[in-house]
């Protein structure tokens, strides 16, 4: 409906099927500069831009749509503004082409042309476009234009081109970058020079990307260019993980719009602003926030407005200070300054638009005034600071330039192609739909050295150079280039930062300004989204126990394999620590003294019995048997330190076996003396001859019969299925324990029943020999030996079972040493006592005291 308007408003068509030309009715004269030649551009500029509505009181033409308006929109250059810069683009059209024309290579033989149009406001653009493919006067193929240079506006050149592009007429822009005109179905004519909107997007993502800025605002205003491009900018965004905290409208007019935008950049968390909006519509916003006080924001600017120094005043500057964005590549363009300052007044006489230019530039009048000097129209353009003569750098004025260059060069492979020519001037017969299909295959370097050449959908190699303000301490604006962006860069290249350039940052931050909804879940926890919030607003949750991230907002946490365990920080599997009873452990160190202890006793005992082996009490208690005993129970309180340390194949064989058949030797050895007194006193009694049976030899053989008993026992073990050393990684989450398992249990309680079996037999001949006469009699010492053994290798079996890691090792150790402990002390302490304390008691006399008649 808005496209029927405008065409009511404006003109109406009337399209001859043959000659496929437009005839405009109403308003006309548009056309502000031109030149004759064999082949004609078209150019269409608003060099002024402001227009006056004016009151046509119903009589004009248009009386017969009264319903649609009464007012038809006129450039009335009283009250106009002038564009400085499109009258810049204008006079580079005009420098290409008497470049082109002077160029031998392109068109030989040729001379192009040129006609530009002025308009101000879009329904006088278009009736300029109308007016610029207007050929009725012409009834041939000479005369017609054969492309449309424009407009730098990308709401103009899409309304233009969706009314002319019927008639095939090629549309060149130089700076309509809106991503909706690469659409080759609505706008099957349409090329630009300047690299569409949907290439600077994936730019700026891209930047942010390096940055880190994960939450960014958006300010754009109403209109192709602003609201298409922000719409592209949060789509590509999503997909990169960049949130949009918000993306508010600007408008020159509604100061509820600018009071919700400036509320929004106190209130907002998001310390990267976009501002995205055209050269306009940014002077006008920062003229209206620069009260504000806004400040602690890095803004980054689109390519329409971030090279534009004169943005920058007193009140603005620290706004802009370390603003960031890209802008056309900047080249210089040989003679482009010369001809610029070349302009004259003089040299265009019927242009009314460079007569009021020239005035202001130079504060004078070519009609006589009272108020201001005369202008001569010789004044010296040097002298001048604006758009038009800032010759310092060429950005925009590039893409002019390449316009021009690619129509020429389409004519050219056209007339090369095609030779004909009108029979009646002689000229070269051109139409439009040839023009067109070459425009698509244009492939060529300017004379300044920038490759060209058009994609399907009608756009041109996209390159930006990245650039940074910089406010100096004099208060001047340096833009500083500080990296490049080439879309025809393989991935991962398309986007470089010089490293020799010192940056300056928004709000004159040292570094880089951090913009994120929530910093990165940090290794060790787990990144969770919110449904509730924009994806960048993610809760962090640390690691259950025994998983790790080992990255920055990791999704999951990784389980660490069994044989590892997650540091404090949960941020790597680090190998548990092995526990094992070591001597260096305190428990382990003390455990190996009281062995040492043991072994110390044990020998001092075996010295002082070896010393008083001739004194009736060692002679009385089975002297052989009491040395064995004594060896046996040496070898116990050392078999007690082959459980302490690291176990290994041998240390696990050798503990377990080496336990079994020590005890079972000293319990044989026990054993044999509670029946060599249980023998004694039965020899006493009439008639009996029971000793000759169990006689020293008997003995000696009754102890290595036991003995060998639990060594075959030992063997059989060792062969089917010994004990080895295994890491036990399921009692504790974080650590490892190094035991000895058993390999066969049947083989551990095997030895470990035969033992206890040999104990309690002891036990129960020494409790039946517990009231032979003292004097003789062992068999008490033994019981309470027995009993303290058996008491203790019960309470042994369920705290083996029950402890946990190396205390299953004590355990055991503890019940070796309590054991054997026993032994010593119970049997043989009464007679060391004896022996260095009483040794009145140690008589023969003493010994053989009258006895009194027993039986069993």
């Amino acid at each position: 409906m808005g496209l029927i308007a405008i065409l009511f408003f404006t003109l109406i068509l009337r399209v001859n099927s043959n000659n496929h030309t437009c005839r405009m009715i109403g308003q006309s004269g548009f056309m502000e500069f031109s030149k004759e030649g064999d082949l004609i551009l078209a150019g269409i500029f608003s060099i002024s831009s402001t227009r006056k509505l004016k009151d046509n009181g119903y009589q004009s033409i248009f009386d017969f749509i009264l319903f649609v308006s009464a007012k038809i929109s006129r450039c009335n250059c009283c009250y106009c503004r002038m564009n400085d810069r499109e009258l810049k683009f204008a006079r580079i059209v005009m420098f290409a082409v008497e470049e082109i024309n002077r160029d031998p290579q392109i068109l030989p033989g040729v001379t192009l042309g040129y006609r530009l149009y002025n308009g101000c406001g879009s329904e006088n653009l278009i009736r300029a476009a109308v007016e610029a493919v207007n050929s009725d006067e012409f009834k041939d193929c000479t005369g017609q234009i054969q492309a449309l240079l424009g407009h730098s506006s990308s709401g103009v050149s899409k309304d233009i081109n969706l009314i002319l592009s019927s008639l095939s007429i090629p549309q060149v822009s130089y700076l309509s970058t809106c991503a909706c005109l690469s659409n080759k179905k609505l706008f099957p004519t349409f090329f630009r020079t300047v690299p569409s909107d949907s290439f600077q997007i994936k730019a700026l993502v891209q930047l942010m990307k390096h940055f880190d800025w994960r939450w960014v605002g958006i300010i754009y205003t109403v209109g192709s260019y602003s609201e298409e491009g922000t719409a592209q900018f949060v789509q590509a965004a999503k997909k990169e993980g960049i949130c949009v905290e918000y993306h508010l409208p600007y408008s020159k007019t509604s100061r509820v719009k600018l009071r919700r935008v400036v509320k929004m950049l106190r209130v907002s968390t998001s310390k990267v602003v976009l501002l995205f909006v055209s050269l306009s519509y940014t002077k006008s916003f920062l003229s209206d926030v620069k009260k504000y006080n806004i400040t602690g924001k890095q803004w980054i600017g689109s390519e329409s407005w971030i090279t534009q120094p004169d943005l920058a005043s007193e009140t603005t500057k620290h706004i802009l200070q370390g603003a960031i964005g890209f802008a056309l590549p900047r080249a210089p363009i040989p003679g482009l300054a010369e001809f610029l300052f070349s302009l004259k007044p003089l040299d265009f006489p019927d242009s009314t638009i460079l007569k009021k230019i020239w005035e202001r530039f130079f504060d004078c009048s070519f009609t006589p005034s009272n108020v201001t000097t005369m202008c001569t129209g010789r004044e010296d353009l040097h002298t001048v600071s604006s758009d038009y003569t800032d010759v310092m750098y060429f950005r925009p004025e590039n893409n002019v330039y390449m316009a021009v260059y690619v129509a020429a060069h389409a004519l050219h492979s056209v007339l090369q192609c095609n030779n004909s020519s009108n029979p009646t001037t002689g000229k070269p017969c051109v139409t439009k739909t040839q023009v067109l299909e070459h425009f698509k295959y244009v492939n060529f370097t300017t004379p300044n050295g920038i490759k060209v050449f058009f994609d399907e959908s009608g756009d041109s190699a996209t390159r930006y150079d990245m650039v940074n303000w910089q406010i100096q301490e004099d208060g001047s604006v340096e833009i500083v280039t500080i990296g490049q962006y080439d879309n025809l860069f393989p991935d991962g290249e398309k986007f470089k930062l010089k490293d020799d350039v010192k940056f300056v940052w928004g709000g004159n931050s040292p570094e880089v300004p951090r913009s994120l909804c929530k910093e990165p879940c940090p290794p060790g926890t787990r990144k969770a989204i919110n449904k509730r919030k924009p994806l960048c607003c993610f809760d962090c949750f640390e690691c259950p126990e025994g998983t790790i991230s080992n990255q920055s907002d990791s999704l999951e946490c990784l389980i660490c394999p069994p044989e590892f365990w997650p540091s404090k920080k949960k941020d790597k599997c680090l190998p548990k620590p092995t526990e094992y009873l070591s001597y260096k452990d305190i428990m382990g160190a003390l455990l190996t003294a009281f062995g040492c202890v043991g072994i110390f006793l044990s020998l001092l005992v075996s010295i002082i019995f070896l010393t008083h082996k001739e004194t009736p009490i060692v002679k009385a208690n089975n002297s052989e048997l009491s040395f064995l005993l004594l060896f046996s129970l040496k070898l116990c309180f050392l078999c007690s330190l082959t459980f302490i340390g690291r176990p290994s194949d041998w240390s696990c064989m050798l503990r377990h076996t080496a336990f079994g058949i020590t005890f079972v030797l000293c319990i044989s050895c026990v054993l044999g003396k509670t029946i060599v007194v249980l023998m004694a006193f039965r020899a006493t009694l009439p008639g009996s001859n029971v000793m000759k049976w169990f006689g020293p030899v008997q003995q000696k053989l009754s102890v290595l019969s036991f003995t060998l008993v639990q060594v075959l026992i030992c063997i059989l073990w060792l062969t089917t299925n010994p004990p080895f050393p295994k890491m036990n990684i399921m009692y504790y989450k974080d650590r490892i324990i190094l035991e000895c398992a058993l390999g066969s249990a049947a083989g551990f309680w095997a030895v470990l029943g035969y033992v206890g079996v040999l104990a309690l037999l002891c036990f129960i001949l020494a409790f039946l020999a517990r009231n032979l006469p003292d004097t003789f009699n062992e068999a008490k010492l033994i019981t309470f030996s027995m009993l303290i053994f058996c008491s203790v290798w019960i309470a042994f079996i369920p705290a083996y079972v029950s402890s946990p890691g190396k205390f299953t090792v004590a355990v055991e150790i503890f019940a070796i040493l309590a054991s054997s402990f026993g032994m010593l002390t119970c049997i043989f302490a009464p007679k060391c006592y004896i022996i260095i304390f009483r040794p009145e008691q140690n008589t023969k006399k003493m010994l053989l005291g009258k006895i009194p008649t027993r039986t069993l």
